[in-house]
């Protein structure tokens, strides 16, 4: 860390302005990490809240996950004053689990207390049922109320992502009413971008962008200026499907209403942003069997997800490599086979993983239905013969030039050719079953995907050549 970068101050070393400490891709520098811990290993909470102070709650939620698990308890005592509620907000669910425990239950309440109803649930939810029923008790009844109301949906529930904070007028007040409300309440959220107008049973009728209230006169009644096309969100609604629903539609925020269709609170697009980039990562990370693939996992939990699709992929090629004992014989003949076969099971692989991708983001996305799941197969057939006939007439040739074995670069092309083909269709078709019987298809279909593709492309090439008695 050179003396250019930071500059004492106090006996500390401080970062000209916020700007310096971050880097292009907006992280906190490595030098200013660092420069933090360094702070609080010298036992100075002074200097390393003079450093940390300037930054936005985001950038201080970032310095804990970029601090290792073993000093985030003294970081935390380091700089108590400055945790406030917008920092766990902003937290990392593993890391902001660390602090929690760290935390007596009153000072989780207070916490709790100054965020919104979602951030709220989503800090207390995931604490063990003695010390969620501590923390509720040194919650005011309100928000005591509203927290539990939460958690009694189901988890990734709109019920859960909803905040309970939002503002409704009648649908018989004129616009100078709801202004005079919005004026006469300091109690209401300051957060919000439109109003929602219900009838005497609390249902949803419309809504009223905050412009148009401000560009209204006063006498026009709230019905006529209101907006009674809206996206409804049911409180059970998974929040995969919320997410959709705002990209679908392009909404800003959304009523969420019980079974009875009564308004029980909204939905913003920032948290929407949230679940999307969270969903996204599962995905992809789940495709490969590696769980969350959040860095800040336990280990142990890491590795209880990883090894158990690790067995079950173990599974999957002892019975790929029976395929193989079942041909022995043809091998033991005819050697060179033992050497083109792992190609074919290969470039199966690999094109049903293509496939594979493709399907899933479709069924997580909503293109993909039961209505368009027919075209979808034939798409990929078509898709997989064309590359069966590129690869297969590319593999024989070479196969030919290389070992100058007519038979074999017909077999060996055939198998290709087949294998592709299975490769595209096993790759439609297993996580379309599995989505049918309500199984993640981002979490179980490539072990399913890649062991077909290396059983039948193992059978396809020994058993082709064994027919056609090559090394006989």
């Amino acid at each position: 860390m050179s003396e250019t970068d930071l500059a004492p101050v106090d006996g500390a070393t401080e970062l000209d302005n916020v700007a310096d400490q971050l880097d292009e891709d907006d992280r906190l520098k490595p030098e200013f990490v660092s420069a933090v811990l360094d702070a609080v290993e010298a036992n100075d909470p002074d200097a390393a809240r003079a450093l940390v102070e300037p930054l936005h709650p985001a950038d201080i939620a970032d310095l804990f996950e970029l601090t290792p698990h073993e000093d985030r308890g003294p970081l935390a005592q380091a700089l108590t004053d400055l945790l406030d509620a917008d920092v766990f907000a902003e937290m990392n669910d593993y890391v902001r689990e660390d602090l929690i425990d760290a935390l007596e239950p009153q000072q989780v309440a207070d916490i709790a207390a100054e965020l919104e109803t979602d951030d709220a649930v989503a800090i207390i939810e995931d604490m063990e049922p003695e010390d969620q029923q501590e923390v509720l008790k040194a919650m005011e009844p309100d928000d005591r109320a509203a927290i539990e109301e939460a958690l009694s949906y189901p988890e990734e529930s709109a019920g859960r992502l909803m905040q309970r904070d939002l503002v409704a007028v009648p649908e018989h007040w004129t616009v100078g009413d709801a202004i005079d409300y919005l004026r006469g309440h300091d109690e209401l959220t300051t957060d919000f971008w439109e109003i929602f107008v219900v009838d005497p049973g609390h249902k949803p009728v419309g809504t009223c962008a905050l412009s148009w209230i401000l560009r209204t006169p006063r006498n026009v009644a709230m019905a006529d200026v209101m907006k009674r096309e809206q996206t409804l969100i049911p409180v059970d609604m998974d929040q995969e499907e919320v997410a959709l629903r705002f990209q679908k539609y392009a909404l800003i925020s959304a009523a969420v209403v019980d079974a009875a269709g009564r308004l029980v609170g909204m939905i913003t697009v920032d948290d929407i942003v949230h679940i999307i980039q969270q969903e996204a990562g599962e995905d992809i990370t789940r495709l490969s069997g590696a769980g969350d693939g959040d860095i800040n996992e336990p280990i142990g939990l890491t590795v209880r997800t990883r090894v158990m699709w690790l067995v079950i992929n173990l599974g999957g090629t002892m019975l790929s490599a029976s395929i193989v004992g079942l041909f022995q014989g043809e091998i033991g003949r005819y050697a060179i086979l033992a050497a083109l076969m792992p190609i074919v099971s290969a470039l199966g692989g690999n094109a049903g993983t293509q496939t594979l991708a493709v399907v899933v983001r479709a069924i997580a996305t909503n293109q993909l239905t039961s209505s368009n799941t027919f075209w979808m197969l034939m798409r990929e057939f078509r898709i997989a013969l064309c590359n069966g006939l590129a690869l297969g007439i590319s593999g024989g040739l070479g196969s030919w030039l290389l070992l100058g074995d007519p038979r074999l670069s017909i077999v060996f092309a055939a198998s290709m050719l087949f294998n592709s083909i299975v490769a595209g269709l096993i790759g439609v078709l297993t996580p379309v079953a599995l989505d049918k019987a309500n199984i993640d298809p981002a979490v179980s279909s490539a072990v399913f995907v890649t062991t077909m593709t290396d059983i039948m492309g193992f059978f396809s090439f020994l058993g082709l050549a064994t027919l056609w008695g090559l090394g006989s």
